[in-house]
């Protein structure tokens, strides 16, 4: 009984430490960075769990992404990922724009 009331106690602390972004905000409503921030994260995560086990590979790892081919293809990414997120708040604001219109009537 003792046992499984640290359990929970500790998953309660875990979960709560490693989900601090948890919002009621809608993906909708999130800002575009915040939404190109997320694969950023990712990476930062994944080069911190590589760091902890191989240094060395960390290192190859590190050299590699700051590579100019690899920094153009980056830039790239991010800026179609820029035009595709302004195209797609566009296409929701007309979404909504037709809900409100069509459906409520307003």
């Amino acid at each position: 009984m003792l046992q499984s009331r640290a359990l929970v106690i500790a998953l309660i602390l875990l979960l709560s430490t490693t989900l601090p972004e948890v919002q009621s905000k809608s993906i909708f409503e999130k800002d575009r960075r915040e939404l190109l921030a997320i694969p950023e994260t990712i990476v930062s995560y994944l080069h911190e769990a590589v760091n902890k086990v191989s240094p060395k590979v960390s290192q190859f790892w590190l050299d590699t992404v700051q590579s100019p081919t690899v920094i153009a293809a980056r830039q790239r990414i991010a800026k179609e990922a820029t035009r595709v997120s302004i195209m797609f708040e566009q296409l929701i604001e007309k979404i909504k724009n037709l809900w409100y219109t069509k459906f409520l009537g307003y």
